[in-house]
């Protein structure tokens, strides 16, 4: 059976003043249509798998926002982390987790707060690489398209000579790369080989329990230790004793990098991580002067390159500004510039 799982639990408020510590962004409407990036991620699922077959990992503080915002997925799918451990240890808890119930699992692991503009594409794409999980012990990771050369992203260096003879589109990694300077960036862009890694992991959860058992022993060591108590009335007590002694590691250290059956399938499905107002700004409508809004009621005069985000306020009306971020929520109103938006957080305090 095929399974999604989201992950849930970052606290990021890069979109300060709407996203906090208390409500990070993966719970917001930043896009302005009415469902949150956790929503949006669950609904461009719809069709790969069940309700049932979701589970969204996360913080216990945020489990009751992640049951309220998707009330179809069952209580008992929701995985409660009790502290920050990074991506390794939380696919672990869920691997060990869905095996339990499902020993032929077939797992995609996607962030909560990343855009999809083209979802047929984007489903095509992930059906393709499961069938092809399901029939292999490989793992499999998304590399989107670059159109830039961007620094923010860590890259994935494809072998490109020769595709897998089950699937034309998917093909052996070379390396993973760690996010770029500009000049490396640029390097990159000029050959096809190159990709950014979007987070996105397709994989069995035996060839994931395994690899995890071969690369990484010290946190399978703790799942197995435990495995015969997830999923009984016992697996929260435990998992709140046990989790703080993994290793705080992010998936691609400890699995990714070492592992050798890894593929990467190319993919363009006009994919955002949604790091910043900007790039938040370059997946909006923009008008003829570049300006982006969300808002009902908002007039803009002798503005460009602005993003507006106003969504309480009965009336805005913007005069004169360039290249800014103008954004409100909770009775907190945020004027920026786009340029200096990595200032904002420390503003804010």
């Amino acid at each position: 059976m095929n399974h999604v799982v989201i992950m849930a639990g970052g606290v990021g408020s890069r979109f300060w003043p709407m996203s906090t510590v208390e409500r990070p962004k993966q719970f917001i409407d930043v896009l302005g249509v009415g469902r949150s990036l956790l929503q949006l991620t669950f609904d461009r699922f719809k069709g790969i798998c069940p309700p049932e077959n979701v589970w969204i990992l996360t913080n216990q503080s945020y489990a009751d926002i992640v049951h309220e915002q998707l009330p179809e997925v069952p209580e008992g799918n929701i995985l409660k982390e009790p502290c920050r451990r990074n991506t390794a240890p939380c696919i672990a808890y869920v691997s060990w987790r869905i095996k339990n119930t499902d020993v032929d699992a077939n797992i995609v692991i996607t962030p909560s707060d990343h855009i999809v503009v083209n979802t047929n594409e984007f489903q095509r794409v992930i059906k393709q690489c499961m069938k092809f999980t399901s029939e292999t012990d490989a793992i499999v990771t998304l590399g989107m398209k670059p159109n830039r050369p961007e620094t923010g992203y860590g890259y994935i260096q494809a072998d490109l000579r020769l595709a897998s003879p089950r699937n034309k589109e998917i093909y052996r990694v070379d390396h993973f790369r760690e996010k770029p300077d500009l000049a490396t960036a640029q390097k990159y862009i000029k050959q096809n080989n190159f990709f950014w890694n979007a987070g996105i992991f397709i994989w069995s959860a035996s060839t994931i329990i395994n690899a995890f058992r071969v690369y990484n022993p010290s946190i399978a060591k703790i799942f197995d230790s435990i495995r015969s108590k997830l999923g009984t009335p016992e697996e929260q007590k435990l998992i709140d004793e046990r989790y703080p002694e993994c290793e705080n590691i992010s998936v691609d250290y400890a699995i990714m990098e070492k592992a050798e059956e890894i593929f990467v399938c190319p993919a363009d499905f006009g994919w955002s991580d949604l790091g910043t107002w900007g790039s938040l700004q370059t997946h909006l409508q923009r008008d003829l002067y570049g300006n982006a809004v969300i808002g009902e009621n908002v007039k803009l005069f002798d503005s460009r390159n602005c993003i507006v985000h106003t969504t309480e306020e009965k009336k805005v009306i913007i005069q004169g500004l360039e290249g800014f971020i103008v954004a409100e929520k909770n009775d907190t109103l945020l004027i920026c510039k786009l340029s200096e938006e990595q200032k904002i957080k420390q503003y804010a305090e």
